[in-house]
């Protein structure tokens, strides 16, 4: 399947779903983003497309929209772009999603962790990859994670929380 067309449709899809059953849930108001789960919160930015699209080819929106609490390392659609040409659509075939889903569960720890509320130091957190992401908090307030700038952090959702950053972090 052709990425762009892959990406209409996961959007499209977890959109529609979001919307309704949020609707449905909270009695016909908008959710706000606490209220929302962290893959509802994804499929409502049109910077988390690629992810989003990522995320439903390799079968995990069950499992991030599941209880939690997950704090989730989030490439924007820039950070995807970054990769050398053809990566995203070669994860996306078949044959690689194995190798799709270790990536996007290497983005992810069990536990929430805010940044507002984590003191300066290095910090080795294990992913649901089985893996390690060393995450540095400057005194400065910034945080990187295996080299990754957060660029946005501490969105809150009903599951979690997200940090976006400007990389995909590899296992």
């Amino acid at each position: 399947m052709r990425l762009s067309t892959l990406l209409a449709s996961s959007v499209l899809a977890l959109g529609a779903v979001s919307a309704t059953a949020l609707a449905d849930h909270h009695g016909g108001h908008a959710a706000t983003p606490a209220e929302q789960n962290i893959v509802e919160i994804a499929a409502g930015n049109d910077d988390f497309s690629t992810l989003v699209a990522a995320v439903t080819a390799a079968g995990l929106v069950d499992a991030l929209s599941g209880e939690g609490p997950f704090t989730v390392f989030a490439p924007n659609n820039a950070a995807f772009a970054a990769l050398p040409a053809g990566t995203v659509e070669t994860l996306l075939e078949e044959a690689n999603l194995g190798q799709l889903t270790a990536i996007l569960t290497y983005h992810v720890v069990s536990g929430q962790y805010l940044a507002a509320e984590t003191p300066a130091g290095t910090y080795d957190l294990t992913t649901l990859q089985g893996g390690t992401v060393n995450v540095v908090v400057g005194e400065d307030g910034t945080v990187t994670v295996d080299g990754a700038s957060v660029i946005a952090a501490d969105i809150q959702g009903a599951n979690g929380v997200i940090h976006v950053i400007d990389a995909v972090i590899m296992p």
